[in-house]
């Protein structure tokens, strides 16, 4: 390509400071040049140059390349349910095929006719007929000038006959030679092929032909014109299977990060509601507390509003953080978040729904931090909701431990009646989700699976420090 010269106007040089003539004439200068380059260049002549392009890199460069054919994966419908010598020895079917056509290539090539000189010739042609063939396992380029190479030779050997230019050994290994090298290249080197094969048959016909009864060019061609756009029809295919794949993952993947997102921001959205709670009822306790004392004294009353003071700092810092968390159109909620201690009302608004579900409390009950209360009740929470969506007619169970490290739930629902005859409904495991994030916020532990009886079960435990009184 020509090398691209841009010209300036040459009554003022181009530099800092070129005024908007200079630069109007570089313009037109540049736009001129690029336009005489394009009429050079036609949209034809670059088209058959991407073109030549790509034959060159398709079937000249390295055509000889060792490529050996891979094994065959075992992961497949049908293979997968096949004993495990059989499974591992299905790797190499695709191997055992095509040497069982290199075989019947070389009988058809040796007992094709009867060739002049006996057995020797007719040997030589079978070899050679089969050579290109076998020779798609490791060189599948090179197999294909190699067909083509041998192709005149046998036919040389075999004289005169009614086959013109494949004698049937060729006409065999030629057509295996264009699938196998199509399956295992892509679309565009079949193509090429296929009309190197018509370029071929075209001039063997015009320039040899005519000492022959009979051309099998035409058979050839519309032969391999069928095989090649089936297997190019398989290659679309498995492209358009594997690029839905690799999309249906990437979206896999960015749903369960935005379903990640969006459980964290409700959580922190909630643990700020809790936060916020508290800290408010602090700033108000340490402002009124001066009040209930009659003549408290003045270290007192400084004490009390450091305290409302850190209190405010404290809440206006946590609001300006927390804050970004939620949504335009979240709405604060007017009462403190649900606890433990909310259980009773949420089994009962759960058996409204046609759950039947038992509560049993072991251990002392006390008091636990907001996060732990929340993120309990949250969890216990889904777990119903998740028996009411995916075993209607089932009877649940929740089970609250109150234990010296922590705080221990387990909500297990029995297996569907059979004879139910409400729908479950599907779920995309979200739920479960929620639950695994609110649990590792806390640095607890959770199992979550069916049950031997066909129910399901969800236990959690929540750790707990216990504080002494010195650390309090």
């Amino acid at each position: 390509m020509a090398p691209v010269v841009l010209e300036t106007d040459a009554r003022e040089p181009l530099s800092t400071g070129t005024t908007g003539h200079s630069r109007a004439a570089y313009r037109v200068s540049v736009t001129t040049h690029q336009q005489h380059e394009g009429g050079t260049r036609s949209q034809e002549y670059r088209l058959v140059r991407t073109s030549l392009r790509g034959l060159r890199q398709d079937l000249f460069h390295d055509p000889f390349a060792y490529r050996v054919l891979p094994p065959r994966h075992t992961d497949g419908p049908f293979v997968r349910r096949l004993p495990g010598r059989l499974r591992s020895d299905a790797q190499h079917l695709p191997h055992a095929v095509v040497g069982a056509i290199a075989f019947i290539t070389f009988v058809v090539g040796t007992f094709s006719g009867d060739l002049p000189g006996g057995d020797a010739p007719a040997l030589l042609t079978g070899i050679l007929c089969a050579l290109p063939v076998l020779a798609t396992l490791v060189r599948p380029i090179g197999a294909f000038w190699l067909s083509l190479a041998v192709t005149p030779l046998v036919a040389l050997i075999n004289g005169s006959g009614w086959d013109w230019p494949w004698i049937p050994g060729a006409f065999v290994c030629h057509l295996t030679v264009l699938i196998v090298v199509a399956l295992r290249t892509r679309p565009r080197t079949a193509v090429w092929m296929w009309v190197l094969t018509c370029g071929y048959a075209f001039l063997s016909d015009v320039f040899f032909g005519g000492s022959y009864y009979y051309t099998n060019s035409g058979p050839m061609m519309v032969t391999s014109a069928f095989a090649l756009l089936v297997v190019c029809l398989w290659h679309i295919r498995q492209t358009a299977r594997k690029e839905v794949t690799a999309q249906q993952t990437v979206t896999a993947q960015e749903r369960s990060r935005r379903t990640l997102l969006e459980e964290r921001t409700t959580i922190a959205r909630e643990l700020h509601d809790v936060v916020a709670h508290h800290m408010s009822v602090v700033a108000i306790q340490a402002e009124a507390a001066p009040y209930r004392v009659e003549n408290p004294p003045e270290e007192l009353e400084r004490a009390f509003a450091t305290i409302r003071e850190n209190a405010v700092a404290a809440l206006t810092e946590l609001r300006r953080v927390l804050g970004v968390v939620r949504a335009e159109d979240y709405e604060a909620p007017d009462a403190p978040q649900p606890t433990l201690a909310d259980l009773d009302a949420l089994l009962a608004n759960v058996r409204e729904a046609g759950l039947a579900v038992d509560k049993a409390v072991t251990g002392a009950v006390r008091e636990l931090p907001p996060g732990v209360e929340l993120s309990a009740y949250r969890i216990v929470q889904e777990a119903l909701s998740n028996s009411l969506r995916h075993a209607p007619g089932a009877t649940a169970r929740v089970e609250v431990s109150y234990v010296l490290g922590g705080l221990g739930l387990r909500v297990v629902n029995t297996a569907v009646p059979p004879n139910t005859l409400v729908k479950t409904s599907p779920g995309a495991g979200h739920g479960i989700t929620g639950m695994r994030e609110r649990v590792s916020m806390l640095n607890g532990e959770m199992t979550a699976g069916p049950t031997d009886d066909g129910g399901y079960e969800v236990a959690v435990f929540l750790p707990v420090t216990v504080q002494t009184e010195g650390e309090a």
